[in-house]
């Protein structure tokens, strides 16, 4: 917990942080300035089930600083629950405000993600919508597995406030906690299409649909695969009345 502002819950034993909107700048200058390491976890309704049965991912989970819900389920399932209720973030928003927030205190980031025509203007979009955010370095996650070390020294060397990483670094997601090792301190964020939406490639689901809990219908076009997840929500459902039905 990174102070009295969070308060995390057990949703079906996965870590989920409750932050207000109005508490989240005092947050975000909270972890940037002690000194430590800190990933930010934007957790979604798959990313909840594979923690109930992957371990790295599930240790991932647990160590981090602050665990975002971003599913409409995670909601359901901690009312359901009799569970205290998270507030939900739209991820590339929850992105923004924290952009925002670096931005207005003069702080760094460094982008770490997509290819390289991908990350240049999703890197020069950012420069121009917060002007007060120091890009202090960026690296496509094209590059040859010898020249890893490299980029990780890069990044060390920079010491961003925030190093935000995209979809293609090696491990996804884990890329960061098996890395964080090498840095000093910081705030560390991985969202798949940040990049994309920043670079004008992918667009966001309306915010009405987001609000709705129906976001997967807008992506289900481009990602027909997408339509599997009812299996997951429905597995989700059952795990959730069993564990309600043991607190009877």
């Amino acid at each position: 917990m990174v102070n009295d502002r969070v308060r995390r819950i057990s949703v079906l034993k996965v870590p989920v942080d409750i932050i207000a909107p109005e508490d989240l700048e005092e947050v975000i200058k909270a972890m940037y300035s002690d000194g430590k390491n800190h990933q930010i976890i934007l957790l979604s309704e798959a990313d909840l089930m594979l923690a109930r049965r992957s371990g790295e991912f599930r240790t991932m989970i647990a160590g981090a600083s602050l665990v975002v819900p971003i599913s409409a389920s995670i909601i359901r399932t901690a009312k359901f629950l009799r569970r205290p209720v998270p507030v939900r973030y739209e991820p590339f928003d929850f992105i923004v405000r924290t952009l925002s927030i670096l931005e207005r205190w003069g702080k760094s980031a460094y982008l770490f993600g997509s290819g390289p025509k991908g990350l240049a203007k999703a890197s020069k979009n950012i420069k121009a919508t917060f002007p007060g955010l120091r890009v202090v370095g960026g690296h496509s996650a094209r590059f040859q597995k010898s020249f890893h070390p490299k980029i990780v020294e890069a990044i060390r060397k920079a010491a961003p406030t925030l190093l935000l990483v995209g979809k293609g670094v090696p491990g996804g997601e884990r890329w960061i906690p098996r890395n964080m090792k090498h840095f000093n301190s910081g705030l560390q964020l991985w969202c798949s299409d940040v990049f994309d939406v920043f670079a004008e490639r992918k667009s966001r689901p309306p915010a009405a649909m987001f609000a709705k809990g129906l976001e997967w219908l807008f992506y289900l076009p481009a990602r027909p695969w997408t339509a599997f997840r009812i299996f997951t929500a429905a597995r989700l459902r059952v795990i959730a009345l069993w564990y309600r039905l043991r607190r009877l």
